[in-house]
């Protein structure tokens, strides 16, 4: 008998990442130092935004994301907190509104303009002022236009209409601890959040109720992390009680994990992005220098390992990009803002192809920059998906499939001519142009009209014969580019 060793197949087995070369990377910025473990780090399509060391207050930067190079010390920043800035997060209807949260207690949400900062930006569009000790953790809602999350060190979890500047819940009894991190479900109508007391919970924010709990989902003390996936479960990371950095799967329950992993014996918390259209999640740990990516599938062990990306410098946070803002044409299926001591590096992970044609089965329909409800919509109880957007349009065809017409002189053809009759609908077209330049051969007489008209006839021929090929080449190219892929 013959055992055989069966691959799992999967089109992200092959997934990489590269760093991108060294101009195309931001130096010389200051990292903050907060003990926060957030990312530090937000991107969009549009600006890099990253929390950044300031005396007297706390700040951030914003730069458009062809800034690249050394950035001036003298750059402006967001600088209206008194206090450090610990979070920071761009809104998903609006790509020019980003919301920070600050250890001076306060929520703000700015507007940052078309073309970046000329000048230090202290004056937000809204203070949002409800917590009590220093806000840790803010979020923007998945698919209701300015609906605003901010969780607090008092262990408080404020709603907010941003655009009325009202507090529409507050959540002040369900989390007896530190909360470390919160995450909305893919329509908004649910949270989840990991909190100190090794405790993950899903909470309904508009009843103000405790839909499933879990204790002591991870036996260790050190910080857990949990979010949601886009089929209801939950992806949790967090340690054991041995201090070994675990990762587990949870049905939306919460009853038993689906599956557990143990990964190292490191000690920074590791970060979970999670990309709800290929179902992969990447594992950034904090301090480490390395980047873990996961399939979560319907199927045992359900967390299935793809590969590590590794590089010397450790990470002091990291920015996920939006899938609209990736490269569609190069196959980029997710792109990183690693932040080092002094600088942030983008990293690109692609999935290789030998096609250049658009990728379908790479690029599903995804959410884009339209809410789905207003926030009156969403308090009144109405849930909605993110609306769509195809990735298609944004495809640019790579350059070596540009068409290369070779000009030749035509009428300094010397072959000499063949009789109109020869020429099938399947001749090379050298032969048709020996008939259109022989004017002095058989063209020539009485009979010349009728001749014209006949190569005439052949030329139009031909020509719907190119185009038919030309049809069918792109075809077989398709075809030939779902096989390459596993998709026939």
């Amino acid at each position: 008998m013959s055992f055989r060793k069966v691959v799992r197949q999967s089109k992200f087995r092959h997934v990489f990442g590269q760093p991108v070369k060294n101009d195309q990377c931001y130096e010389d910025i200051r990292v903050s130092r907060v003990t926060w473990d957030s990312t530090f780090c937000a991107v969009n399509p549009k600006f890099l935004a990253v929390i950044v060391e300031a005396s007297g207050g706390g700040a951030f930067l914003v730069l458009p994301l062809s800034k690249t190079g050394r950035i001036d010390k003298a750059y402006p920043t967001v600088c209206g907190h008194t206090g450090p800035v610990l979070d920071i997060d761009w809104c998903p209807h609006n790509d020019e509104v980003i919301a920070s949260g600050s250890e001076d207690c306060t929520v703000m949400v700015w507007q940052i303009p078309e073309n970046g900062l000329a000048s230090p930006l202290t004056e937000p569009v809204v203070v949002l002022e409800g917590h009590t000790k220093r806000v840790g953790i803010v979020i923007w809602h998945p698919t209701a236009r300015n609906v605003l999350l901010s969780a607090g060190c008092d262990n408080v979890v404020l709603i907010w209409n941003v655009g009325t500047a009202e507090e529409l819940y507050r959540l002040d009894s369900l989390h007896p601890d530190l909360i470390y991190n919160v995450s909305w479900n893919r329509n908004g109508s649910l949270f989840c959040s990991a909190c100190k007391d090794k405790s993950v919970r899903i909470i309904d924010p508009r009843r103000g109720t405790l839909v499933a709990e879990r204790e002591r989902a991870h036996e260790g003390a050190r910080p857990m992390r949990a979010i949601f996936l886009a089929d209801g479960k939950v992806f949790t990371t967090g340690f054991s009680r041995m201090s070994e950095r675990q990762l587990a799967l949870w049905d939306p329950n919460l009853e038993e994990p689906m599956a557990l992993q143990e990964l190292d014996s490191s000690n920074g918390a590791l970060l979970p992005f999670y990309d709800p259209d290929t179902s992969v999640v990447y594992v950034c740990g904090k301090g480490d220098s390395s980047i873990r990516y996961f399939e979560i599938t319907d199927e045992p062990p359900y967390i299935h390992f793809l590969n590590t990306f590794t590089s010397k410098e450790p990470q002091r946070g990291m920015g996920s990009m939006p899938k609209r803002g990736l490269e569609v044409s190069k196959c980029e299926i997710a792109r990183f803002y690693k932040l080092h001591e002094r600088k942030c590096e983008p990293i690109v992970m692609t999935v290789p192809r030998k096609s250049d044609l658009f990728q379908d089965d790479l690029y599903p329909d995804t959410a884009g920059p339209e809410a789905a409800l207003e926030a009156e919509e969403w308090v009144s109880g109405r849930d909605a998906n993110p609306i769509l957007i195809s990735l298609r349009e944004a495809y640019v065809p790579s350059k070596q499939r540009d068409l290369k017409v070779s000009r030749r002189n035509v009428l300094s053809d010397s072959r000499p001519a063949v009789a109109p009759s020869s020429a099938r609908l399947g001749a090379s077209t050298s032969a048709v142009t020996t008939h259109t330049t022989a004017p002095s051969g058989g063209l020539a007489g009485a009979g010349e009209a009728g001749k014209l008209e006949e190569v005439m006839q052949e030329l139009r021929a031909l020509r719907a014969l190119v185009k038919e090929q030309g049809e069918r080449i792109s075809r077989l190219e398709e075809q030939l580019g779902r096989v390459e892929n596993g998709d026939a």
